[in-house]
């Protein structure tokens, strides 16, 4: 008898002792999968999907977008000329930062061009298979005042390339001008 009060005793006392232990671990665990989730979430915010995410929160064209961390800054022109700065998070929501009523005759050219964002991504994508968009820009290149999409594409190994988009035809090819090397920081 004596023998069965001692283990139920030890019993209790295991049961006391290892009752938060064992809750602490499950909750570690949660945690996990929670992190792992939110980590999953992040992965799926594209430069596509994020540009859809900015014009779906703010109607107009992409003039640029790029990652900074898990948040995509999109500059949005509205058809009258408004610039605005769309924030798309890690979890696809987009939120205003700033507005700037800019002139709208200097978006004439983008506004007006036959291959928006979407489709220059697209093309830029379909020449560097398995590569995912890193930055778009709108660029009229000062020089020699042509118009271009300036798309920067990363490759499975870390290496960046621009890829220069015809706004009319949609044509991609490969930058000579800009190095494929670019270290960007940003993740």
């Amino acid at each position: 008898m004596k023998r069965n009060v001692i283990i139920s005793a030890a019993a209790a006392a295991a049961l006391t002792v290892g009752g938060p232990t064992a809750a602490a671990l499950a909750a570690t665990g949660d945690t996990a999968r929670t992190t792992t989730t939110a980590t999953a979430a992040r992965a799926d915010v594209t430069a596509e999907s994020a540009s859809a995410a900015a014009l779906k929160h703010h109607p107009g064209v992409v003039d640029s977008l790029d990652k900074d961390g898990a948040v995509w800054h999109v500059n949005v022109i509205a058809k009258n000329g408004k610039n605005t700065e769309v924030e798309v998070d890690s979890a696809g929501k987009a939120t205003t930062r700033d507005t700037d009523d800019d002139n709208g005759k200097e978006y004439a050219p983008l506004i007006a061009a036959k291959v928006d964002a979407k489709k220059a991504m697209a093309a830029a994508l379909a020449a560097n298979k398995g590569a995912k968009v890193w930055s778009v820009d709108w660029d009229d290149d000062d020089d020699n005042g042509s118009t271009y999409w300036d798309i920067e594409v990363r490759a499975s190994d870390g290496s960046t390339k621009h890829v220069h988009v015809d706004p009319t035809s949609g044509k991609a090819t490969a930058s000579t001008s800009d190095s494929g090397d670019d270290n960007d920081d940003d993740n």
